[in-house]
């Protein structure tokens, strides 16, 4: 079961997070769960990554933006960026070329290892690819990561190497204990 509710997980912090799930699990008949941010926890363990970017929906405010931030620290991140996106606060408008162009102007220069593109409301799948062979980092997006950790709990594993065009990270695979 995934849950894909980035700014829900921001504002209960990881703490508060595990506990939602801890009270999940008593429904779930033994079924898996994750959600968006475990999941992106997950990954970037995966990928090695340690200096994140947070590249948020322009709705989320800069508060909910430094709760995020505030979540993966607490993970043992190192939080480079974050921040809404500056783009306009409208779905239909977010287009992966211009996603593309504020990662590249706004968060590329602060070098991270990994990027999330938060919020599962964001279509951000189509700047994956190109983003990561340009500039070198990883990119995870709200929905790719969360559906990535959810194959690898159901033991699909296999299934989710063979996927390709959505980034590095389906070439991998969460390390020991971390699935």
């Amino acid at each position: 079961m995934a849950l894909g509710f980035t700014s829900s997980a921001y504002v209960l912090g990881a703490s508060g997070e595990k506990e939602l799930f801890d009270r999940l699990a008593q429904y779930t008949r033994g079924l898996p769960l994750t959600g968006t941010t475990a999941a992106a926890v997950t990954g970037f363990t995966a990928l090695g990554a340690r200096r994140i970017a947070l590249v948020n929906p322009p709705w989320f405010d800069d508060r909910l933006s430094g709760l995020g931030a505030d979540y993966f620290t607490e993970q043992g991140f190192e939080v480079v960026h974050h921040g809404p996106c500056g783009l306009p606060s409208n779905q239909r408008l977010i287009t992966p070329e211009a996603l593309s162009e504020w990662i590249r102007t706004t968060v590329a220069g602060h070098r991270p290892d990994a990027v999330l593109v938060a919020g599962n409301g964001i279509r951000a799948v189509g700047v994956i690819d190109a983003l990561e062979q340009e500039l070198d980092f990883a990119v995870l997006t709200a929905n790719q990561v969360l559906f990535w950790h959810a194959l690898h709990l159901a033991g699909a594993d296999e299934t989710a190497r063979e996927i390709a065009g959505y980034g590095r990270l389906f070439g991998t695979a969460p390390a020991d204990g971390a699935a």
